[in-house]
């Protein structure tokens, strides 16, 4: 049997966004090959830097994807099967492009190792990247995006997309990148360098559990806001109840640069298929 466009989307999430790829298993069977595709689209353009030599082959990639959504790249666009599968779901649920533009034009800051300038501008990287999956992902599963859902998924993103780069901190700071906005580094007497250091202090690890505070806060924020939503949202939400355990496992870390053993597979399986009870009563 040959492999359609959504396997391949399947199967890409699976093996690197197991976490989303439970969440989507929790939609209705005819939509979770568009969720698949939106979240396969989303592995692809956050690996960019893993796969060039320099930023700007970087920005071309990405440029590539922005060609391909308006119907300007080169080739046939579709024979990729994260682009056909793509295309499709954004034509046939209607998700706005310039939602995906605005993603994009976000993931060029990865390219570079430019610092975080501020929480602000952390919180707007947030929510064009991690954000925008959840409200597009809602837009596939009830066919609208209301005020309230928005709201949430405003704060769920910031909440998951800060958690997982805390995960990641020591990675990207092994290749010289700062996601810890300057502000709350200056606030602790600290700079970009130090945070990319290797050296464990106090104060850095005093900044790290201000970014654990930023992301609670909106983890709190994005679960009020839910009361009332529609409950079919519940798949593009589902990844956020990994956020509080997450924080907690990194507090506890001792050195902030040696990254935090990952949470046995079947542990975080049942953690989602836990929470999903729980986000339901909350919707």
């Amino acid at each position: 049997m040959s492999e359609t466009n959504t396997d391949y989307c399947a199967a890409l999430v699976r093996g690197f966004d197991r976490d989303r790829y439970i969440a989507d298993l929790f939609a209705p069977a005819e939509l979770r090959g568009a969720l698949f595709a939106l979240h396969a689209f989303n592995i692809e353009v956050a690996r960019v830097r893993e796969a060039i030599s320099n930023p700007m082959a970087g920005e071309v990639r990405l440029q590539w994807w922005s060609d391909a959504l308006i119907g300007e790249a080169r080739g046939d666009v579709r024979a990729n099967p994260v682009a056909g599968a793509l295309l499709e779901a954004v034509e046939r649920h209607h998700l706005p492009r310039e939602t995906f533009f605005a993603l994009l034009d976000a993931r060029i800051f990865d390219l570079y190792d430019d610092p975080m300038p501020s929480v602000n501008d952390l919180e707007g990287y947030a929510g064009e990247t991690s954000s925008a999956l959840i409200r597009l992902a809602g837009i596939i599963l009830t066919g609208t995006a209301d005020r309230r859902s928005a709201d949430a998924a405003g704060h769920a993103g910031v909440a998951y997309a800060v958690t997982g780069l805390l995960r990641a901190f020591p990675f990207h700071a092994r290749r010289g990148q700062c996601y810890v906005p300057l502000d709350i580094l200056a606030a602790h007497g600290l700079g970009r360098d130090d945070a990319v250091s290797g050296t464990a202090t106090p104060a850095l690890r005093a900044a790290l559990g201000d970014l654990r505070a930023l992301a609670l806060k909106h983890y709190e924020r994005a679960l009020a806001s839910l009361a009332g939503t529609d409950p079919a949202l519940l798949p593009a939400f589902l990844p956020l109840v990994l956020v509080p355990g997450d924080l907690k496992r990194m507090e506890r870390a001792h050195d902030p640069f040696t990254e935090v053993p990952a949470m046995p597979p079947m542990m975080r399986i049942w953690r989602l298929w836990r929470g999903a009870g729980a986000l339901r009563r909350a919707l």
